[in-house]
């Protein structure tokens, strides 16, 4: 086996739970790995910390995969997938479409997988799980009984690996998917979709919102498919404007509505969201319920003090058109923004928007999105809900 050992204290963040070997962290290789191959990995001490797949040409050198010795790959990846499988279906044992892999937190690293049905849409941003993608294809075939598995692998991560950005059907064909979360159905259809076609991770949040519309006004703000939306109207609010910058997105939020036999007060909006929200303020608009899911825009470290600025003023113009007494549920999928600092600059907008806020909720991904308590990077949305008081 080849093997690698770690520079002097470089092991405390492994033996602490994390999953990455950075490419400074390294003082020796023996042998010649090549991309995607197995390693063991030492200590200073030489001694066992863990097995996982080398990349010379990334910053995360090598992404263990265990922390024991493993005789036999194909059933390390099979106990790894069906692990998870029961996991969800624990939480959701009426439902057939779900994260079913998210990557490290699932001891996969590089890997994303999501069930839709019978389908399975699949991220792959690791070179060792890349080259063991037939593998992985077998798996869900013979165990899972997949009748379409594709990629969807135009992302930027896999330009870090050295990996081409590109989409594959390995099995089946490209479906079109109506899915199921428990309450309301979504139409899916992977090549017009964003990602692997559908957001899993809000989807315990969107129950969450049930609790606080029922004959309210909405504002679904960056609206997407109309998850938040779609759930507070099925909970009995009163009406839902839905907003979004993209015509594609609102005319699956209009289908969605259609597919579930929502007959509710539904508005629609082709807008940018800071605009939409300005020309509230000047007519004096108004809701009972504001939702805000904006996409990241922080993407890495250094746009962060610019995103920061952008969430600041978006939650600021959100706060003022939330009627007193009225809630502003708010997110960021943004992982380089930490929990101290949303909060802050949620203070600070609902400070500039003379509101008071209570915090009643907050929340992360869901279910089917577990973290690792070592690794800091599987922790990514945070989502609060707020009672606001414009005093």
């Amino acid at each position: 086996m080849l093997k690698i050992f770690l520079k002097k204290n470089e092991d405390k963040r492994i033996r602490g739970g994390h999953l990455w070997v950075f490419s400074n962290e390294i003082e020796k290789i023996f042998a010649n790995p090549e991309n995607g191959d197995l390693v063991e990995v030492f200590d200073s001490k030489e001694q066992f910390l863990g097995l996982g797949f080398y990349n010379k040409n990334s910053l995360i050198a090598v992404r263990l995969i265990s922390k024991s010795r493993v005789e036999n790959s194909s059933d390390l990846f099979r106990d790894r997938i069906m692990c998870a499988y029961d996991l969800r279906k624990n939480f959701y044992p009426h439902r057939e479409s779900f994260r079913l892999v998210f990557s490290e937190s699932d001891f996969l690293p590089g890997l994303i997988i999501d069930k839709y049905n019978n389908s399975f849409v699949l991220q792959v941003n690791s070179f060792g799980i890349q080259r063991n993608i037939d593998l992985i294809i077998e798996i869900l075939k013979s165990d899972l009984s997949a009748q379409n598995i594709f990629t969807k692998n135009d992302f930027y991560l896999r330009k870090l690996e050295g990996l081409p950005e590109e989409d594959n059907v390995y099995f089946g064909s490209i479906s079109k998917e109506v899915i199921d979360d428990g309450s309301i159905k979504y139409k899916i259809d992977f090549n017009q979709s964003q990602k692997t076609g559908f957001y899993f991770d809000q989807s315990d949040n969107r129950f969450f919102i049930e609790k606080i519309v029922k004959d309210k006004t909405v504002a679904d703000i960056f609206s997407n498919s109309g998850g938040f939306g779609l759930h507070a109207l099925k909970a009995g609010a009163k009406s839902v404007d839905f907003v979004d910058s993209s015509v594609r997105e609102i005319e699956r939020v209009k289908e969605n509505l259609l597919l579930n036999n929502l007959d509710a007060d539904a508005k629609y909006f082709v807008k940018d969201v800071f605009d939409f929200l300005e020309e509230a303020i000047a007519l004096n608009k108004r809701y009972d319920v504001v939702i805000l899911d904006p996409p990241a825009f922080a993407k890495n470290k250094k746009s962060l003090p610019a995103a920061e600025k952008g969430y600041e003023k978006l939650n600021k113009l959100a706060f003022q058109v939330v009627n007193d007494g009225g809630y502003l549920a708010t997110s960021s999928c943004s992982y380089h923004l930490i929990k101290e600092n949303f909060f802050n600059f949620l203070n600070r907008a609902a400070s500039k928007s003379s509101s008071e806020i209570q915090l009643i909720h907050f929340g992360g991904a869901s279910l089917d999105h577990p973290q690792l308590s070592g690794m800091p990077e599987t922790s990514y949305l945070k989502f609060a809900v707020f009672k606001v008081f414009n005093r």
